[in-house]
């Protein structure tokens, strides 16, 4: 048997029937099941940032160090990581 962690979650309205919905649906067997898949998306998510921080974000970094005429600006850098992120959301659905 798995060992399991008990909780009581408070929601907002919006959330809330956003749950009680997949379950009504027939698409989530209980709203235990709806937040346990939303938080594997976020580990998932968490796992693509991390990644992309490793690989990508050291090689822009040292690539700025390198040449400090190609960094970005931190507004450029942000929208640069929002485009980034907007496009693995999309990609995960």
């Amino acid at each position: 048997m798995r060992a399991v962690m008990q909780f009581s979650v408070t929601l907002p309205d919006e959330l809330g029937r956003l749950v009680k919905e997949k379950v009504r649906s027939g698409v989530y067997a209980s709203e235990s099941e709806v937040i346990r898949d939303g938080l594997r998306a976020l580990m998932a998510r968490d796992v693509a940032q991390e990644q992309w921080l490793r690989t990508e974000g050291v090689a822009r970094y040292d690539a700025s160090v390198a040449d400090p005429a190609r960094a970005l600006s931190a507004d450029e850098a942000w929208s640069s990581l929002e485009d980034h992120m907007k496009h693995r959301r999309k990609q995960a659905r």
